[in-house]
C-alpha cells in the first residue's frame, strides 16, 4: 500500500450576518432615510472620517462629534475590474475607486460609473447616485459619476 497525498480543494459557502455597531447604524440611517453621508471628527487631530470612526486610529480618542461631509468628491485612486466573480455587485468592466469626499479626509472605497471605464481619471470630480430603494448599506449609492 502506497501512502500518497490526496488533497480535495472545495469551497464553501458560509453566509453571515453581524451587527455594524452604533456608528455604523447611523452612517447607514442617513444613507437610506436622508441620502446624507456623515463622518466622525477627531477632537484631537480633528481629521474627519468616513466611513465614521468611533476612535480615532491616530490618536487613541474617542470620537464624538459627526458632521455632514460631500455628497461630492474627488476620485483619488481606481481600478478596473475586468473579469466575472461571483461576489461582483455588477458585470465587468467596472472600475472600483476610493473617493475623498468633501470635509473629509480619508477616502470610500465605491463603485464608480455613469460613465465609460476609459474616461475615468483620477483627480475627477464625482458625485454619489443614490437608488430610489434604499435599505441601508453603502450599495444605496448605486456608484458615484462624474459631475458635469
Amino acid at each position: 500500500m502506497v501512502n500518497e497525498e490526496i488533497v480535495y480543494h472545495g469551497r464553501i459557502k458560509v453566509p453571515y450576518s453581524w451587527s455594524v455597531g452604533e456608528y455604523g447604524s447611523r452612517f447607514f440611517y442617513e444613507l437610506k432615510e436622508n441620502k446624507k453621508i456623515w463622518a466622525t471628527k477627531c477632537p484631537k487631530c480633528k481629521k474627519v472620517f468616513t466611513p465614521p470612526r468611533k476612535t480615532c486610529p491616530d490618536c487613541f480618542v474617542p470620537i464624538g462629534e459627526w458632521v455632514e461631509v460631500g455628497p461630492n468628491g474627488t476620485l483619488i485612486t481606481f481600478t478596473i475590474v475586468r473579469y466575472s466573480a461571483q461576489i461582483h455587485p455588477i458585470p465587468p468592466p467596472f472600475a472600483i475607486g476610493i473617493i475623498q469626499l468633501d470635509r473629509a479626509e480619508t477616502g470610500l472605497v465605491h463603485l464608480i460609473g455613469g460613465v465609460e471605464v476609459e474616461g475615468i481619471r483620477s483627480g475627477m470630480r464625482v458625485k454619489p447616485a443614490f437608488k430610489e430603494d434604499r435599505g441601508g448599506s453603502l450599495l444605496d449609492i448605486s456608484y458615484f459619476e462624474p459631475v458635469e
